[in-house]
């Protein structure tokens, strides 16, 4: 195992004073591997009770590997040499991580976006197998996934069912369906653990192992882990954390992680939605914001934000004033940040195992797929950008106005969330407007792609702290793709989340700017403007 070490400056400093030894002291490290579902209070304990199989994961899941490998070899053997991962949020997000660590080929499919899915659907069919991810059995955006890859296999004259495994919980839905169906194996996941610390268990294991990773050796880092995280001491790098993340005070409730050299690809996109789906609720909670190391907010001195730098265990790393620096292999990282999330659900006072906002925005697009209404018509057009907003669009007549306008009702504890619901794949280079939002706001900003975000910080947003200042962006695509067996389309389905998120979002009081982009290309291009500009007028101001 790759050595875990922390360090820390400020107001993490002194969140270690104020609550490390009350932690030692009330035995929460051991009473958390013990499974013990009265940490977090009486409200808690039901769901608390049913999702602690966490703790225990790396020594559970060795019984999958076997299985898992001689699946792998046999696919191999039949020349599937590409696996694709149909599945959301914590289904989704280790599984990549994983594998691109370790430095493995997995396509994730976690988008209902048509141009996505119809990138994934062209690209070596005859060489590939799908895994279907769904701890529920009932995610539409999974489901929808499975049908259209299924009848492409058909369609090509392949044997679906020989192509299609399933990762669900025992007695789901989706389990009964797909071992009536036929499908090539269907593996259960431990029900005792919940969607985003899921890691380890059959979720993050069935597709990575797939794909080719070294599970075993992940297992036996978890193992390592583990132990270490098993002591009432004062050195458990996992009370450490926890005390950082949610004992701050007042708390720093915008985490900036900023990937600084820990050699973990993707590691922050993950902790982002463990964290935010863990802590937002009840008004409170942490903000994770996905950051490089010279991000403005790393800078920025704001009293509300505390630094995270995922660090090289042999870096030499001097940190500034409210940092802290955390290094450790990806298996032992994962245990100690799911560890930590719980712990810090302690301090703060809320149970880090539900989500009782997320379903919101699933039962606002169900009901917008079911009532098909006309679009609301937008404020005004600016070139290949369709705006709309509140009543605080004010006259703005431009896109650029828009967004100043959207700014302008930023607080000084409040935060931008970008959020694209297109292609993440196609048009990843658009992620680069967040480092310029942030300096021309002052503000953190995170930068989420639709409806994958649903699944992660999306249950911040509207069980958190009402201090969000949304901006979504909406693509119209040159192509639509039928969902086998379904009234409705992927661009229908696409459109649907976006339209229901942002209703929510503004059920919440919170100002919500929609631009659509008429045409993808130019329209992303001319957004990618707007935002240098506004950059460029900030910069200038300052220097003068």
């Amino acid at each position: 195992m790759s050595t875990l070490s922390y360090d820390a400056t400020g107001a993490a400093r002194k969140a270690l004073e104020q609550h490390l030894p009350a932690l030692v002291e009330d035995r929460v490290a051991t009473r958390i591997f013990a499974k013990d579902h009265t940490l977090w209070g009486p409200d808690a304990e039901a769901e608390s009770a049913i999702r602690l199989g966490w703790v225990e994961a790396a020594t559970v899941s060795r019984s999958l590997v076997d299985g898992i490998l001689e699946l792998r070899d046999a696919l191999k053997a039949e020349g599937v040499t590409r696996i694709v991962l149909c599945g959301m949020g914590g289904s989704s997000l280790a599984p990549e991580v994983i594998a691109g660590t370790a430095g493995v080929e997995l396509t994730v499919l976690d988008s209902t976006d048509p141009e996505q899915v119809g990138a994934a659907l062209a690209e070596r069919l005859e060489e590939t197998a799908i895994v279907v991810s769904s701890k529920s059995g009932s995610t539409l955006e999974t489901d929808s996934q499975r049908r259209i890859f299924e009848h492409a296999f058909t369609e090509a004259g392949l044997d679906a069912k020989s192509r299609i495994i399933v990762v669900t919980d025992p007695g789901s839905p989706l389990d009964k369906a797909s071992r009536d169906a036929g499908y090539r194996a269907v593996f259960n996941a431990d029900p005792n653990v919940g969607g985003r610390y899921s890691a380890l268990t059959a979720f993050g294991l069935v597709p990575s192992g797939l794909a080719g990773v070294d599970i075993a050796a992940l297992l036996d880092e978890a193992e390592e882990a583990a132990e270490i995280l098993n002591e009432d001491a004062p050195e458990n790098i996992g009370l450490v954390l926890g005390a950082t993340l949610g004992g701050t005070n007042p708390l720093r409730n915008k985490v900036v992680i900023a990937e600084d050299g820990s050699g973990i690809v993707g590691f922050a996109d993950w902790a982002e939605q463990l964290i935010a789906e863990s802590t937002g609720k009840l008004g409170t909670g942490i903000l994770p914001v996905v950051a490089g190391p010279d991000a403005p907010e790393v800078t920025s001195g704001a009293e509300d934000v505390l630094v995270v730098r995922l660090v090289n265990p042999d870096a030499d790393v001097e940190l500034g004033e409210n940092e802290v620096a955390i290094a450790g292999g990806l298996a032992s990282q994962m245990m100690v940040w799911e560890f930590a999330t719980a712990v810090a659900g302690r301090l703060l006072g809320i149970n880090p195992f539900d989500q009782p906002d997320v379903e919101a925005a699933k039962v606002a697009a169900r009901g917008l797929l079911d009532a098909q209404p006309e679009p609301t018509p937008a404020a005004f057009v600016d070139g290949a950008i369709e705006v709309r907003g509140g009543d605080w669009l004010g006259k703005a007549s431009t896109a650029e106005g828009a967004v100043k306008a959207l700014l302008d009702t930023l607080e000084a504890d409040s935060y931008l969330s970008v959020q694209a619901y297109f292609d993440r794949l196609a048009y990843a280079p658009l992620e680069g407007v967040r480092d310029d939002l942030a300096a021309v706001s002052g503000r953190p900003v995170t930068f989420g792609w639709g409806p994958r975000f649903l699944h992660s910080t999306g249950q911040f947003h509207k069980g958190g702290p009402a201090i969000g200042v949304f901006l979504q962006v909406t693509a119209a695509s040159a192509q639509d793709l039928a969902i086998p067996e379904r009234p409705f389309t992927f661009g229908e389905l696409i459109a649907a989340q976006a339209a229901g998120d942002a209703q929510v979002l503004s059920e919440h009081g919170r100002p919500v700017l929609r631009l659509h982009l008429t045409d993808r290309a130019a329209g992303v291009a001319q957004l990618q403007e707007i935002v240098s500009s506004l950059a460029a007028t900030a910069a200038s101001a300052t220097e003068s």
